[in-house]
């Protein structure tokens, strides 16, 4: 016969007990005994009733943890493990809640640990609503006052927005289908930048199909924010958990969705006077610096009159050498103009000497020896020319005008 191990066993009843389906999602009822709380935060107690016990633990962070305490009878929900290290069956809790609850409040409390474990309640990924929405679509009975009522209270506070009524059956087993429809329809056939999820007060029962799984997905799935807005304020569905936002009531819904619009024009004239402010501060700046500017313009700006004269007197002071110098240049000049008057033959003509010239030759003649009796000559002046003739005794003659004659000249 084959001979096992304490680990063997150990591990085999571990095996068996965790993969029980009954034993891995067990709800059972006791009174709590041996409560022991540990600095880690999990908590150690013993359920018990008069026929038997269970070992107990409830980690860090469970539901309803702050329900532990011994001799409180409790409904329990979590499962079967075996703790190999000391060979103790015990119940791993997540859930507690008061003995005498409920079917349908253990099934929420099911469903939600369902759902938030999967992160459908995660806040990270819900939305903000927008500042100015155009369209609302609202999921609600059309025949109850609720549409009537978030209708009015948006049409007073922020009449330009246009609200779209999905209807849909809010009460008994043909409304979370109907709900799930409805706000499918708004994701697929509208432009609605909101969805509010509406219904009145009223009891579990009657707030139930809010509390089902296919809202809630439904409810997750949209690409339009959600508000929802179901039953009185101290009523909690979990489609309140899974919107991305709740409102206590729908009315409270209606006016969280909208802005005032008298506190948008109050805003705009406090808008208006603070930029009428920063403007005349911002334009006394500049006003302050232009002046600074244009003193410092003033400060580095050239003494002009003093320059002025003082360029005056460079002038003075230049002029006066480059006239003496002028002048000197002018008597100069004056001077070798009269040499050059008194070098002209013109003037020595003017007091009057005549030039002899031998026609028709043109010769100066500068000695008598040059010419012979009878030659031509021509007396030049300083009014014009004389002709002459050589006489017999070597003196010119000044010839007599002939009067002309048709043919050769006469001499």
């Amino acid at each position: 016969m084959p001979v096992y191990t304490v680990s063997q066993i150990s591990r085999y009843l571990k095996e068996s007990l965790e993969g029980d389906p009954l034993l891995g999602d067990l709800w059972n009822t006791g009174e709590i005994s041996n409560f022991r709380p540990a600095p880690s935060g999990h908590s150690y107690f013993t359920l018990k009733d008069a026929q038997g016990q269970l070992r107990s633990v409830m980690f860090k962070g469970g539901r309803g943890s702050e329900l532990l305490e011994s001799g409180v009878l409790v409904t329990a929900h979590g499962r079967i493990s075996f703790y190999e290290a000391r060979g103790d069956v015990q119940l791993v809790a997540d859930l507690v809640m008061p003995e005498g609850t409920g079917p349908l409040h253990l099934q929420l409390e099911k469903l939600k640990m369902q759902l938030e474990e999967e992160g459908l309640f995660e806040l990270s990924r819900k939305r903000s609503l927008p500042p100015l929405p155009r369209t609302i679509g609202v999921v609600t009975s059309p025949t109850g006052a609720v549409f009537h009522d978030i209708c009015n209270i948006i049409g007073r506070r922020f009449p330009l927005v246009e609200i779209l009524l999905a209807p849909a059956t809010v009460q008994g087993e043909s409304a979370a289908p109907a709900i799930v429809a409805a706000i499918k329809a708004l994701n697929e056939q509208s432009s609605a930048d909101i969805i509010i999820l509406a219904r009145g007060g009223g009891s579990l029962e009657e707030l139930w199909p809010f509390n089902e799984e296919q809202v809630a997905r439904g409810i997750y799935g949209s690409r339009i924010p959600v508000v929802s807005a179901v039953g009185h304020e101290t009523d909690f569905t979990i489609a309140d958990y899974v919107a991305d936002l709740r409102a206590s009531t729908p009315s409270a819904a209606a006016e969280m969705v909208v802005p005032d619009r008298r506190a948008i024009i109050r805003e705009v004239f406090g808008r208006e006077e603070e930029m009428e402010r920063a403007f005349k501060d911002l334009v006394s700046h500049y006003r302050g610096s232009v002046e600074s500017l244009a003193v410092q313009a003033l400060q580095r700006t050239p003494d002009f009159p003093t320059w002025r004269r003082r360029v005056d007197d460079l002038a003075r002071a230049a002029a006066t050498p480059l006239w003496e110098h002028l002048t000197s240049l002018k008597y100069q000049v004056t001077g070798f103009g009269d040499q050059l008057k008194a070098l002209n033959p013109n003037a020595i003509l003017e007091r009057g000497y005549a030039v002899v010239e031998t026609q028709p030759e043109g010769r100066i003649v500068r000695s008598s020896e040059q010419v012979r009796p009878g030659q031509q000559l021509k007396l030049r002046v300083a009014e014009g020319s004389i002709p002459a003739v050589v006489g017999s005794s070597g003196e010119p003659q000044r010839q007599k005008k002939q009067p002309e004659r048709a043919g050769a000249p006469l001499i």
